[in-house]
């Protein structure tokens, strides 16, 4: 490895971001540190990539477009860039990065397919330490993806189209809760793990099975189709598989943390809708 300092991307290179986030995990930065893909600066999913959690918005608020401008820049995030995103769980993470950089206006948004395990699978280097890029001029203006409130996604899930819930069935069945207040689903929801969307390599399943996977949910259209998860986190990640697919689907950012919060809204149990 060699040691991370000040860069710029060269000419023609895509700004690597590197999501080192998971549920539970609490030394994302620390893991980026001791090994990153080269040029790649660090970005923190809790503090960047979303506002302060509360029982009203959930647990990974969107951010708004002056904080998101301002952490954009921080990256080295230009107008016209191509960014690289990627992160060491098959980019259920980094997916967050790249719905958040389209939503707010960047074009040119990927995630490294298989992440850190394919890059280090291939052989490719790693660099520790940090890196500082040079300060960019992105303009953050939101409206690039579609996003639903809580009562779009009910209507959704009542029939005005397709809620898919990316968590695990286990989580949308009710059988364990670790984080939110109550455990269950959105109730008309159907169940679409995002994990099951990629194989045993964290990479995407080929085109025809994942289009097979989302027929099977009625998720290819022609009605409207929305994604929930835990908090928003996960949900981007089925987006993503989803906009693979030439599919654009909307995603409930406050998904079951906010919902499940709301004393007023249904919970349904079990493995049906």
């Amino acid at each position: 490895m060699s040691d991370g300092a000040e860069a710029d991307p060269a000419p023609g290179a895509p700004l690597v971001l590197d999501v080192r986030w998971a549920l539970g995990v609490t030394d994302g930065r620390a893991r980026y540190e001791a090994g990153h893909l080269p040029g790649a600066v660090y970005v923190d999913l809790e503090t960047e990539l979303a506002a302060p959690a509360s029982p009203e918005a959930g647990r990974h608020p969107l951010p708004s477009a002056s904080a998101f401008q301002d952490a954009a820049r921080r990256w080295g995030v230009s107008a016209g860039a191509r960014v690289v995103v990627y992160d060491a769980v098959g980019g259920t993470s980094a997916a967050r990065a790249w719905w958040l950089l389209r939503y707010f206006g960047a074009s040119d948004v990927r995630i490294l397919d298989g992440g850190l395990e394919a890059w280090a699978a291939a052989g490719l280097p790693l660099e520790s330490g940090d890196v500082t890029p040079e300060r960019g001029t992105f303009e953050a203006e939101p409206g690039g993806l579609p996003v639903i409130t809580a009562d779009d996604a009910a209507a959704l899930a009542a029939g005005d189209g397709v809620l898919l819930d990316a968590r695990a069935g286990e989580r949308y069945r009710g059988e364990t809760e670790p984080v939110d207040p109550q455990a269950g689903h959105i109730p008309g929801a159907v169940s679409l793990p995002t994990a099951d969307n990629l194989g045993p390599d964290a990479r995407f399943l080929a085109d025809h099975t994942l289009r097979e996977r989302f027929a099977a949910a009625s998720a290819l259209g022609p009605g409207p189709v929305g994604v929930y998860c835990g908090s928003g986190v996960t949900a981007a990640h089925e987006v993503a598989a989803l906009a693979t697919l030439g599919v654009e689907a909307a995603l409930y950012a406050g998904s079951w943390s906010q919902w499940s919060n709301d004393s007023a809204r249904p919970v349904a149990t079990g493995a049906k809708p």
